[in-house]
């Protein structure tokens, strides 16, 4: 299979930034849970959001298809909850964090599968 020039460089980039991104929707997750108001929940499920985008919008055309499908169905999920009728309620689903945790965990799995041997240690 031909790759396109530089194309690892574009991984490794990736890789950094999922890191970062993994830890925000991570931290997001967490406010958005631990949120008191609607304005604080729904900030934070939106920001969430947002990251998860980046993520779906890169992921797939870098190799890791898996990774870009899990972010878009965690998008469209807090899409529904944003768009759907709890919307106006100051409540966070305690399903939308599972899978959020879940997407969280597959990014850690990812860039752990991704290090060389001595780049773990």
């Amino acid at each position: 299979m031909n790759e396109l020039p530089g194309i690892d460089r574009v991984r490794g980039r990736f890789l950094e930034m999922l890191e970062q991104r993994q830890s925000a929707i991570a931290g997001h997750a967490l406010a958005a849970w631990d949120g008191q108001t609607l304005e604080d929940i729904n900030e934070n499920l939106a920001s969430a959001q947002a990251v998860l985008h980046q993520i779906s919008g890169s992921a797939g055309s870098l190799g890791w298809a898996d990774l870009g499908k899990a972010a878009r169905e965690c998008e469209m999920e807090i899409i529904a909850h944003l768009e759907g009728p709890d919307a106006d309620l100051a409540i966070c689903p305690g399903e939308l964090i599972y899978h959020l945790d879940v997407f969280v965990t597959n990014c850690r799995e990812v860039i752990a599968a991704q290090r060389t041997p001595v780049e773990a240690e």
